[in-house]
C-alpha cells in the first residue's frame, strides 16, 4: 500500500474546501452497502437488510467499488482505510481491530471482539486474528458508519463493513491474474464458474500469494524473516430448486504463514521516559528495515468456513437463512522484549469455533410500509494457551506453561425494523433488536501452574433501538435524522487471569445527514454527535504482570463526514472524501501510562516497564486522528485500438496516538499515494498493468505493542512496485 508521509497538509486544504462547499453543511458519508448492483446509474443497496436506493439509505455509508480497490493497490481487507474517511485498521500483534470514527479496542482476550462487525455475504465473522484476509472476487465493499445494533447487534458500536462477492452462474466464464513485485512478492489468483447440470451452478477460487518481505534481521544476518506464503481456496455449489427458492453451499479453506504484523523492532521516544536503553547496539534495532530478534517471529493461521444460504420468496415477503460453521486455529510467536536477548518469546496458540443461524424476513417492494425481522443465533468457543520459550530437539522442555484461558460466548437476539411512508416525500423509522448474550464455561489456568480455574458465567439483556425520520425534497436528494444504540458485549476477564466482570460498552449517536445522486454526481454529507461510556480498556499490572482488561473511560465523539463522487464524461471521473473527527476521553479512570522502569521491586520481576495508573480528562481517544481524507481519479482513452486507464488514490491522516491513554506513543500525519497504468486489449478480454505503492517510500509506524517487558513497533512497508496481467474467458 502506498504511504507518504509529508510535513504539510496543503494538498487537502483544496479537499477540505470541496467538501465544505456540499449542499446541506452537516450531513453523512458515501452511499451503498451490502449487495451493490447498478439500476441504470444508480445503486440498489441493501444496508437495512433489504434492496433500496442508495440515496434513499439514512446511513453514512462509503461503498468501494473494484476499480476503487485496484487503483488504491488494496490487496487485503485492512487495504481499504486508503479509500475509507474516518477508518482506520490497527492491530494488536496480529489481532486486526478496525475502528471507524473513533470508535473501537485494542482488547485482545478470549471472548473479546472487535467494536465493528465484518459480514461476508451477510455471515458475521468474528475471529480478529481473521479480519485481515486477503481480498478475492468482490463485488464490492460498504462500510457502514455508526452504531449498527438494531439490524446487525453486538460488537458494531463502531459500524459494519460489509463484503459481497460472486455468486456461481451457469454462465460458463472466468478470470486469472498473476502479478510480480518488489521484494519478490508473487500472487496468482482465478475464477471460474459455470453450469453443472440444468439448474445448478458452481465456482471456484484460488488465491497465492508469497514474497520475500524487507527487514533484515542484524542479530542472525537473516533476511529471510519477512517471508510470508498465503493461499486460499474457495468453492460454491448454487441450486436453483424452482423459480422462488434456491440454495447456495460454500467451503472456503485458508492457510496463511505470515510474519508480517510480528516483525518489530523497538520504540523509541521520550514519551516513554527517555530515547535510549542500556544494552548493546547489536540487541536491537531501531531502523524501519530492521529486526533485532534470537529467531524469527511466526503468525501461522489455518482455517476452514462451511456456509449455507437458503433464499425463499414466500409471496409477501423474502425469506434467507443464513448458516455458518468456522473452525479456525491459529499460532503467534511473539518477542515480548523486542530485543535479540533470548527470553522473553512468548507462543500463543488460538483455536476458535464459531457456529452461527440467522433467518431474515423481509418485505416485498412497492407498499407504504417496508419491513425488516429476524432471529439470530451465534456460539463462538475461543481457546488460548501460553507458553514462554521454544523447545528444541535437545531440549525440548525449554517451552514453559504460563498460562491459558477459555470460553464459549453466545447470543440469542431478535429484531424488527419498519420504515413507512406517511407522504411520498415523508418517511418514518422505527426499529429494535433483543440480545441475550452469554459467556458460558469461562475458566483461566493459573500462571505457571497449569490449574484450570472456572468462574461463574456471565448473563445480559440488551435492547438497542433506532428510530430515524427522512424527508425527500426532490427525486434525487435526502435528508434525514437519526438516534440510534449500540452495544459492545460484556467480557469476563479470563485473560487477565482474575475473571473479574467488565461491563459492556454502551454508545447512543445523534446523526444527521444529506445524500443526493442523480447518475452522474453523487454527494453525502453527515453530522454526529455520540455519547460513549464504559470502554473496555488493556493494560498491564499485576504480580506477575499481566494483560488485564477494566471499564475505566467514558468518551464523547462528534464529527463530520463528506464524499464527492463525479463522472465528467466516459473518458474522467473523481471521488473526494473527507472526515473530521473530534473524539475525547470525558473521563479515564486508571489510564495505563508507561515509563521506564528504574526501581528494584521491576527488576525483581524481571520486567522492563513500569504501568502507572492515572486519572485523564478530555484527552484524545486511541487510533483517532482527527482528519482523514482520499481523492481519487481515474482517466480513460483509447490506445492502440484498447482501452488505457490511468488512475491513482491520495489518502491523508492527521497525527494520532497508538497509545491506549491517548497520550502517548504519538503518529505524525502522513500521505499515501498508489498509481496504477492498465491496458485493456480490444476483445476486453486481455490486460497489462504496472503498479506503484507508497511510491515516495514513506514509513510510518502500523502499530505499536507495548507491555511491562518492552515496547515495540511495526513500520510500514517501503515503496513497491510491479507488473500485473490478466486474461477472462
Amino acid at each position: 500500500m502506498t504511504r507518504i508521509r509529508l510535513r504539510t497538509t496543503t494538498a487537502f486544504v483544496g479537499l477540505a474546501a470541496l467538501v465544505s462547499l456540499l449542499p446541506q453543511a452537516a450531513i453523512a458519508q458515501s452511499a451503498d452497502a451490502a449487495a451493490t448492483e447498478d439500476e441504470g446509474d444508480m445503486i440498489v443497496v441493501t444496508a437495512q437488510r433489504r434492496s433500496e436506493l442508495s440515496r434513499d439509505v439514512p446511513i453514512a455509508i462509503t461503498t468501494i467499488t473494484g476499480d476503487q480497490l485496484t487503483t488504491s493497490g488494496a490487496t487485503s481487507l485492512s487495504d481499504i482505510s486508503n479509500v475509507t474517511p474516518a477508518l482506520r485498521f490497527d492491530a494488536a500483534a496480529t489481532f486486526v481491530q478496525p475502528t471507524i470514527r473513533g470508535v473501537g479496542t485494542a482488547v485482545t482476550s478470549s471472548g473479546g471482539g472487535a467494536n465493528v462487525g465484518i459480514y461476508v455475504d451477510g455471515f458475521y465473522s468474528p475471529n480478529p486474528l481473521a479480519a485481515d484476509f486477503q481480498l478475492m472476487k468482490l463485488r464490492s465493499v460498504q462500510v457502514l458508519k455508526g452504531p449498527q445494533g438494531t439490524l446487525f447487534g453486538r460488537n458494531t458500536t463502531g459500524g459494519a463493513i460489509l463484503l459481497t462477492t460472486a455468486e456461481p452462474t451457469s454462465d460458463a466464464n472466468g478470470e486469472f491474474e498473476v502479478s510480480y513485485g518488489r521484494f519478490d512478492t508473487l500472487t496468482v489468483q482465478g475464477y471460474a464458474t459455470g453450469g453443472v447440470i440444468e439448474n445448478v451452478a458452481m465456482d471456484v477460487e484460488g488465491l497465492f500469494r508469497r514474497g520475500g518481505g524487507f527487514v533484515h534481521n542484524i542479530t542472525t544476518g537473516s533476511d529471510s524473516d519477512g517471508e510470508f506464503s498465503n493461499w486460499s481456496i474457495r468453492t460454491g455449489l448454487k441450486v436453483d430448486f424452482t423459480d422462488s427458492v434456491s440454495l447456495l453451499l460454500r467451503y472456503q479453506h485458508t492457510d496463511n504463514d505470515d510474519p508480517t504484523l510480528m516483525n518489530t523492532n523497538i520504540y523509541v521516544g521520550d514519551d516513554i521516559g527517555g530515547a535510549g536503553t542500556n544494552l548493546p547496539s547489536s540487541f536491537y534495532a531501531t531502523d524501519p528495515d530492521e529486526v533485532a530478534t534470537s529467531g524469527p517471529s511466526e503468525f501461522r493461521f489455518n482455517g476452514d468456513v462451511v456456509q449455507a444460504t437458503l433464499r425463499a420468496d414466500l409471496g409477501f415477503g423474502d425469506l434467507t437463512s443464513y448458516t455458518q460453521y468456522r473452525d479456525e486455529e491459529s499460532l503467534i510467536v511473539e518477542d515480548l522484549d523486542h530485543t535479540a536477548a533470548p527470553i522473553f518469546l512468548l507462543h500463543i496458540p488460538v483455536r476458535n469455533k464459531t457456529f452461527s443461524q440467522e433467518l431474515l424476513l423481509t418485505s416485498k417492494p412497492g407498499t407504504p410500509l417496508q419491513w425488516t425481522t429476524g432471529l439470530f443465533y451465534f456460539s463462538n468457543k475461543d481457546i488460548w494457551r501460553t507458553r514462554l520459550g521454544t523447545p528444541t530437539p535437545t531440549n525440548p522442555l525449554a517451552s514453559i506453561p504460563i498460562g491459558g484461558s477459555g470460553t464459549t460466548t453466545k447470543t440469542y437476539a431478535a429484531f424488527a425494523d419498519l420504515t413507512y411512508e406517511i407522504t411520498p416525500q415523508l418517511f418514518v423509522t422505527a426499529g429494535a433488536r433483543y440480545s441475550h448474550d452469554v459467556v458460558d464455561d469461562p475458566y483461566y489456568i493459573t500462571p505457571f501452574s497449569g490449574v484450570q480455574t472456572f468462574v461463574p458465567k456471565l448473563k445480559d439483556d440488551k435492547v438497542t433501538p433506532r428510530f430515524v425520520l427522512r424527508y425527500k425534497p426532490t427525486e434525487e436528494s435526502s435528508i434525514y435524522a437519526s438516534f440510534t444504540m449500540g452495544y459492545k458485549a460484556g467480557i469476563l476477564d479470563v485473560g487477565g487471569a482474575t475473571g473479574n466482570i467488565v461491563k459492556p460498552e454502551d454508545i447512543k449517536s445523534y446523526e444527521v445527514g444529506y445524500k443526493y445522486a442523480d447518475g452522474n454526481l453523487s454527494a453525502d454529507v453527515s453530522a454526529y454527535y455520540y455519547d460513549y461510556d464504559n470502554l473496555q480498556v488493556s493494560l498491564f499490572r499485576g504480580n506477575p504482570p499481566s494483560a488485564q482488561i477494566i471499564n475505566a473511560a467514558r468518551s464523547e465523539i462528534y464529527g463530520l463526514d463528506g464524499q464527492i463522487s463525479y463522472r465528467f464524461n466516459e473518458h474522467f471521473d473523481i471521488n473526494v472524501g473527507a472526515a473530521y473527527t473530534h473524539g475525547r476521553y470525558k473521563q479515564f479512570t486508571d489510564a495505563p501510562i508507561y515509563t521506564r522502569c528504574t526501581v528494584l521491586a521491576c527488576a525483581a520481576q524481571g520486567i522492563s516497564f513500569l504501568v502507572i495508573p492515572t486519572d485523564l480528562s478530555d484527552v484524545t481517544m486511541q487510533r483517532t486522528p482527527e482528519f482523514t481524507g482520499n481523492l481519487g481519479m481515474r482517466y480513460k482513452t483509447e490506445v492502440a485500438g484498447g482501452e488505457l486507464a490511468l488512475s491513482g488514490n491520495l489518502y491523508y491522516t492527521s497525527s494520532f496516538f497508538h497509545g491506549p491513554s491517548g497520550i502517548q506513543f504519538k503518529e505524525d500525519g502522513y500521505e499515501v499515494l498508489a498509481l496504477r497504468a492498465q491496458w485493456t486489449d480490444p476483445s476486453d478480454k486481455f490486460t497489462l498493468a504496472v503498479y506503484g505503492d507508497n511510491v515516495t517510500d514513506n514509513r510510518y509506524r502500523t502499530q505499536v505493542q507495548y507491555n511491562n517487558f518492552g515496547i515495540g513497533n511495526v513500520w510500514s512497508a517501503p515503496a513497491t512496485w510491479g507488473v500485473q496481467a490478466g486474461v477472462k474467458f
